[in-house]
């Protein structure tokens, strides 16, 4: 989503009258091309050669009867060629890609060997847990154009493109522009795409090309950049770096996820904001320095280029380009009937060079949100104004209003849902961005020349950047900051009629009367308890929270804003939302049952804005990574790590954690999955509601060493060991014999979590099935052994 700054008092007073010559071909190109994708090739050639009849038949008609010829000849002319460009060399690029022999081969699944040539940037593949760990995520994703290709060892005659999912390592310093052979499995490309296939790439590349100079250049700037901003704490350092150039590669988990939330993602991702934000300071020093128009608009030229090499000139960064000039084009020329033919060209040229932009969300959303802020916003700006609303004020809330309208049924449908909160958040984070962008780019040139001054930079840009982090923690945190909405064209299409509906209620003294009757009526209507949820239970004892496909529990230690961790779920946003519906503000012991990522990667979530006692950890060690990010996570937080054995106990007033497990522990544990859940840490709580066993992800054989040993593994709650999968045996379910079996599983996930016939023995021997899928936080409540179930419910 672009935010074009509006310089001088014109946007906000007098609305431009607009030339909407160019939209009917922008509107072919784009339609067409769309249509052709998400169909067939030959849709599109139809459409296009339709196009340049009409075109043809307008021009025809204009000249005879002579209505409008200077006017209209010109968009008669530009329709026929749109037409005639869309019907041949698009197409024809839709029909190659449709029948390149890659995207056949790639159904059957085989391996291939490529030459290709690496068209963007790796972009970090963010996998739950692996998102705050060191170094990054585990892969990349990498379009590259196709050279040579060998299917099953016999070559085939491709030159499309793929999506390469490459391993971090080897992969992530690679540059646009190289070239390289890999070899990787093939895999189907999502239908109405350009790509061919996706190939999963195994091991590092292999005889890979020197990039260009002004690729290596870019890289070691923003290298630069990243090694400066080290010098704030760190979530601010890796949000830095993503405000300015886009590189997110250092921005924890939590907030990116935050910034989701809140509707300020487009701030972390180049954007029209970015450009205009960049030329537009070059555009004021200039004029303070009192050079003539032609001079100022050469020094934003240079600015311009300088900045997207910077960034990177994939098809995004020419987007981004694209369409922040549309608005600093207008401000240049001092013309604003220049924007909409401006934004027309923009569409046309970008979908005939990268077809396959347009089935992309991201460029939907920046045409939609740039025709917003030219067609709507100046207008409603102005109205304010006669209304007495100063000028920046107006065009400060006119921008974001209605960016956000005119993106929300994009949105909604795409995504399947809206953040309510987008508008305030981008409002109240408005005045900091162009400051820290200006600033953020000035320390990128600095620093690979002189490291302190860039420094110095950062740290001045430093509060904007908390500043903006703030804004979108508190506005995430808001109940029901994002709304699900149905999927799909008829999810658009519905957010689109509630956007016409508050628009007339903008526009109209009565309806706006009618909306606020029906506001404050629900308010009266809706039961409080609706409101203002009853969660938690005030008896709770152990929640499991919905973490998705992973563990993260809660116990109650039976003082006040104190609580135990077990398992912190695979990404720190779903955790720290758990707690803080809980008010745990203090936790004594973190203990990790083992260290794969769907039960470490929320640790950072426990540590955010509260006191960790100790980490408490069993035997394993691997996967290697995760080991070195729990104690270098702790060593940052002066924690201790311990490590517990069989027979520990630990004790709180009303909590009792018995260690009963790993009774399994091979001799030389690698990173097999089996070895490392069989390796889980199991507790048994004693609780105001009776036993708990917590048992990790222990399979088979871990379970029949529990058997083995003659413990007393009865309990009125059993968390079921791996998410219910089928690795759960009858006799270990009958030795426990629970009232209550938990079930911590992610819905829809690609595991087949739960298994039904593991569901079926627990429900068959009495036990009551509680899912987190399903269910939401779970709560176990109750007093004197009498254990029961209370549930929270599904989160947006």
């Amino acid at each position: 989503m672009n935010s074009l700054p509006a310089v001088g008092t014109q946007a906000a007073t007098a609305p431009p009258v607009h030339d909407p010559r160019l939209v009917p071909a922008a509107i072919v190109v784009w339609v067409s091309t769309l249509v052709g994708l998400l169909w067939t090739w030959w849709v599109a050639a139809v459409c296009g050669v339709l196009a340049a009849v009409c075109g043809c038949v307008l021009a025809w008609r204009l000249t005879r009867h002579r209505i409008g010829l200077h006017r209209w000849l010109g968009a008669a002319g530009a329709l026929f060629v749109c037409g005639l460009l869309t019907a041949g060399p698009t197409s024809a690029r839709l029909y190659a890609s449709e029948h390149d022999p890659l995207r056949e081969a790639a159904r059957r699944g085989p391996h291939a060997q490529l030459r290709v040539t690496l068209a963007e940037r790796p972009r970090p593949l963010r996998s739950p847990g692996y998102a705050d760990r060191p170094g990054g995520a585990r892969s990349v994703l990498i379009p590259a154009d196709v050279e040579t290709a060998a299917v099953s060892g016999r070559p085939v005659a491709s030159t499309g493109r793929v999506l390469l999912i490459a391993p971090a390592k080897g992969w992530s310093s690679a540059l646009p522009g190289q070239r390289a052979t890999l070899g990787g499995t093939l895999a189907p490309a999502r239908p109405g795409e350009l790509t061919t296939a996706v190939v999963h790439v195994r091991g590092p590349p292999r005889h890979s090309t020197t990039a260009a100079w002004w690729q290596r250049g870019a890289e070691s700037v923003r290298a630069a950049l990243r090694s400066a901003s080290q010098v704030l704490q760190p979530e601010p350092a890796g949000l830095l770096p993503g405000l300015v150039v886009g590189d997110t590669s250092g921005l924890p988990g939590i907030v990116e996820e935050e910034f989701l939330s809140a509707g300020l993602s487009h701030l972390t991702a180049v954007s029209g904001t970015n450009v205009a934000i960049v030329c537009g300071a070059v555009l004021l020093l200039a004029r303070w320095c009192r050079l003539g128009p032609f001079t100022s608009a050469g020094g934003a030229a240079i600015a311009l280029v300088g900045y997207v090499v910077l960034v990177g000139y994939e098809p995004s960064v020419l987007r981004a380009g694209f369409m922040g000039a549309v608005g600093l084009l207008a401000l240049v020329l001092g013309r604003q009937r220049s924007a909409l033919p401006a934004l027309g060209a923009a569409v046309c040229v970008l979908v005939l060079y990268d077809p396959g932009l347009a089935t992309s969300m991201g460029f939907a959303l920046s045409v939609v949100a740039t025709a917003g802020l030219v067609l709507v916003a100046p207008r409603w700006a102005s109205a304010l104004c006669r209304r007495g609303v100063p000028v920046g004020l107006a065009q400060g809330i006119a921008v974001p209003v209605a960016a956000f309208l005119v993106t929300a049924p994009v949105i909604a449908g795409m995504a399947g849902e809206v953040s309510v909160v987008s508008v305030a958040a981008n409002v109240v984070a408005a005045p900091v961005v162009a400051p820290v962008t200006v600033l953020g780019v000035l320390a990128a040139v600095l620093a690979p020349m002189w490291s302190p001054g860039a420094e110095l930079l950062v740290h001045m840009a430093g509060p904007g950047v908390s500043w903006l982090i703030s804004v979108a923690r508190r506005a995430a945190a808001i109940p029901g900051a994002v709304l699900p909405w149905p999927p799909g064209w008829w999810g658009g299409v519905l957010a689109l009629g509630v956007v016409v509906l508050l628009a007339v209620a903008l526009r109209h003294r009565g309806a706006r009367t009618a909306l606020v009757v029906l506001v404050v009526g629900l308010l009266l209507v809706i039961p409080a308890r609706l409101v203002v949820s009853p969660w938690p239970p005030h008896d709770w004892v152990l929640v499991a929270c919905d973490v998705g496909q992973g563990d993260g529990i809660v116990l109650a230690t039976g003082e006040q804003d104190r609580a135990l961790v077990v398992d912190t779920g695979p990404e720190p946003g779903s955790m720290d939302r758990c707690l803080d519906r809980l008010g745990v503000e203090r936790v004594p012991l973190v203990v990790l049952s083992h260290l794969h990522a769907d039960h470490v990667g929320g640790l950072a979530a426990v540590f955010d804005g509260r006191s960790v006692g100790a980490i408490a950890v069993g035997p394993g060690r691997t996967p290697d990574w995760a080991w070195r990010d729990v104690t270098e996570r702790a060593s940052a937080h002066g924690t201790r790590v311990v490590r517990l054995h069989i027979g520990d106990r630990l004790s709180w007033p009303s909590l009792r954690l018995d260690v009963m497990g790993p009774r399994y522990v091979p001799s030389e544990q690698g990173d097999d999955g089996t070895e490392v859940n069989n390796s889980s840490v199991v507790l048994r709580a004693t609780t105001t509601a009776g036993r708990v066993l917590l048992t990790g992800d222990v399979e088979l054989a871990a379970q029949a060493d529990l058997l083995a040993s003659g413990a007393d593994l009865r309990a009125e709650v059993l968390k079921i060991p791996h998410h219910g999968s089928r690795y759960s045996l009858p006799p270990f379910l009958s030795a426990v014999a629970p009232r209550i079996a938990l079930v911590s599983v992610g819905a829809d996930n690609g595991y087949g979590h739960p298994n039904p016939g593991t569901l079926r023995g627990a429900s068959s021997r009495g036990a009551l099935v509680a899912r987190t899928d399903t269910g939401g936080d779970t709560a176990i409540v109750g007093s004197d052994g009498q254990p029961a179930v209370v549930r929270r419910g599904r989160s947006p």
